[in-house]
């Protein structure tokens, strides 16, 4: 994730959000978001408030913007300093989105960072203890988490139908990441693809390891 430094002038909460999802923005997307993007992407009441917090924004050295410019918005960057709105995620492998895959148990997952990635800290809603895993396969495709994708997880034990959760399935010493399903002591881990079978096992041979909260695209 690129990094924004925040300067001096403090800065309200709502324009740090404003700064990270231009960021996110324009990383993803390689141009600058509109006001409405921003308006939509940090669920501000109106454009007249984004556009305000843009001035704000601009005055204090933020961000450059051509008022009469649809896309008219730079960041100006410095990577010297990682603002404060920034946390830091560790990579720990990968999990397979298809067949199970054969990783580490949980235990030492944080153990076993391999990278990071840097995403604004609202992202994770103030949860410190989050992880990311790189996705391999396609059976999550059409619920939008496609082969290479990272997903954002925090650690968990137990999970609610319909749940996107890395299920650790015990007779295989594997784990894989599905929808969960549990029904009359059976759980069933349900792929996002109609082309692929569900995992059906006994409730004593599966265990929750994490559930996602967030996916950053790698298209």
């Amino acid at each position: 994730m690129a990094e924004i430094r925040m300067k001096k002038n403090k800065v309200s909460e709502r324009q740090k959000r404003m700064l990270g999802f231009i960021s996110d923005f324009i990383e993803e997307h390689h141009y600058p978001p509109t006001v409405r993007d921003i308006q939509f992407g940090c669920e501000i009441s109106s454009t007249s408030v984004v556009d305000y917090n843009l001035r704000i924004l601009q005055r204090e050295g933020h961000l450059r913007r051509e008022a009469d410019v649809s896309r008219g918005i730079e960041l100006i960057r410095d990577t010297a300093t990682p603002p404060d709105n920034l946390v830091s995620i560790p990579i720990l492998g990968s999990i397979a989105a298809g067949e199970p895959l054969n990783i580490p148990p949980s235990t030492s997952w944080k153990h076993e960072a391999i990278d990071t990635v840097e995403l604004p800290s609202f992202l994770t809603n103030g949860k410190t203890d989050v992880f990311a895993v790189k996705v391999k396969g396609e059976s999550m495709i059409d619920a939008l988490v496609a082969d290479g994708d990272l997903v954002i997880m925090e650690p968990a034990q137990k999970a609610t139908n319909g749940d996107m959760v890395a299920a650790f399935l015990n007779d295989n010493e594997e784990v894989t990441l599905k929808h969960f399903h549990m029904s009359n002591g059976t759980v069933t881990l349900q792929p996002a693809n109609s082309t692929m079978q569900p995992i059906k096992v006994a409730a004593e041979n599966v265990s929750v390891r994490g559930r996602v909260i967030g996916v950053i695209r790698t298209v």
